[in-house]
């Protein structure tokens, strides 16, 4: 008997970077009618939270750097957990890249350096449109070429194949499934009794600790089909 569901945002209840609709708002009610619900994402709690219209749940953010509660009825980060990475080497690695893979060409930034110590690499840059983010590597096959070397080269960072058009760089000990099973030790539950939906079980996915952890999972492959994917549990 599951007691704890834990949803992924971006391809899984929204477009990439895009609002929440109506009908997977729907279905989050009916859910917090028969289960504990929460949110667990790579971006930060306010933009997940924004995201999502200000939908009042529970959000582990940043592969779990991050957590935040309604408290009285007002969204509050009650934990944010900070490092600091090697910018200099992040800022030499990720031009070496461009330059060996051909992605010289970018809008904005070629890093961005999250305040949480949390790093991402877009390839197209930070200013991207978003209609350009979603179509540049939908099936992960431009990144895939360099995951290996970028692996390499951060080996003492958790690396993430990001959206749809980036990395993502973490400390070595956060992770969805590690962000998951500290709450579920905080608030009782335990991992039998956890379910996991989401995206982006494969490797290098945001979700793939979670399916590496041995933790029940569903993988939603259209986000505007989620109540066909949910419906055992609805």
């Amino acid at each position: 008997m599951k007691k704890l569901i834990c949803f992924d945002l971006d391809g899984t209840l929204t477009q990439h970077r895009s609002k929440l609709g109506e009908e997977n708002r729907q279905i989050l009610d009916e859910l917090q009618k028969k289960y504990k619900v929460i949110m667990v994402g790579a971006g930060n709690a306010p933009r997940i939270y924004e995201q999502m219209n200000q939908y009042p749940i529970d959000i582990i953010a940043n592969y779990g750097m991050q957590e935040s509660k309604m408290i009285d009825g007002k969204f509050t980060i009650i934990r944010e957990d900070t490092t600091y990475p090697d910018k200099e080497y992040f800022l030499e690695k990720v031009g070496y890249l461009r330059e060996k893979y051909g992605y010289t060409e970018y809008k904005g930034e070629s890093i961005e350096f999250h305040a949480s110590g949390m790093v991402t690499f877009p390839l197209i840059g930070t200013k991207a449109d978003i209609a350009d983010k979603l179509a540049f590597d939908p099936t992960r096959a431009k990144r895939k070429v360099l995951y290996p070397e970028v692996l390499e080269l951060f080996k003492d960072y958790t690396v993430f194949i990001g959206g749809t058009s980036s990395f993502d760089f973490s400390g070595k000990q956060y992770n969805k499934y590690d962000a998951v099973m500290k709450y579920a030790a905080e608030n009782g539950y335990e991992k039998d009794e956890i379910l996991y939906v989401g995206d982006d079980f494969g490797d290098g996915g945001g979700d793939s600790h979670i399916r590496l952890g041995g933790m029940d999972y569903v993988e939603v492959k259209d986000y505007t089909k989620l109540r066909e994917d949910l419906k055992d549990i609805l």
